[in-house]
């Protein structure tokens, strides 16, 4: 399978790509998963202006985790890489399930951040086991989970130790 190289052209060339590549942030040349990462926010917050309560809230998060298993895979498949670094919606979906178990506050904001992107790229047992083992839009999907899972367990701690 021949690998592509995505550029804009590529990313709006289906609906698929435009998602997997986070609306084109997965494209910038240095820490596409940070920029990616960022967009968390803005789903984050359309997430809680549609549903006013948590069990809602994580109904939503579902819907968008099965887009990205929708988009990442067939975007997977038209690159002939399964998961390929440009891909952020995993990112994208993941930081705003930390997002809504994170305290309100700047510090508790970045501490979420540096804490996701720690698990995400360091990939601790589980993480990297699924990292290496599940392919296809749901792989690429589940390790970020799992750092969402991490960040979250962490700043649960931080937040009883406070």
């Amino acid at each position: 399978m021949t690998t592509l190289q995505p550029d804009f052209k590529f990313v709006f060339a289906h609906p698929a790509h435009l998602i997997a590549f986070g609306f084109g942030s997965g494209l910038v040349p240095k820490a596409p998963g940070t920029a990616g990462t960022l967009l968390g926010l803005p789903l984050y917050w359309a997430i809680i202006s549609i549903a006013s309560d948590l069990p809602n809230q994580i109904i939503l998060l579902i819907a968008t985790f099965v887009l990205g298993i929708w988009a990442c895979g067939r975007s997977g498949r038209a690159l002939g890489v399964a998961d390929h670094g440009g891909m952020v919606w995993d990112e994208i979906v993941a930081f705003a399930l930390v997002l809504l178990f994170t305290p309100a506050g700047g510090a508790w904001l970045v501490l979420a951040f540096a804490l996701f992107r720690l698990f995400d790229i360091l990939k601790p047992w589980p993480i990297r086991l699924a990292d290496t083992r599940l392919k296809g839009g749901f792989g690429v999907m589940f390790d970020d989970l799992l750092a969402a899972l991490y960040a979250i367990a962490v700043i649960k701690g931080v937040q009883w130790l406070v």
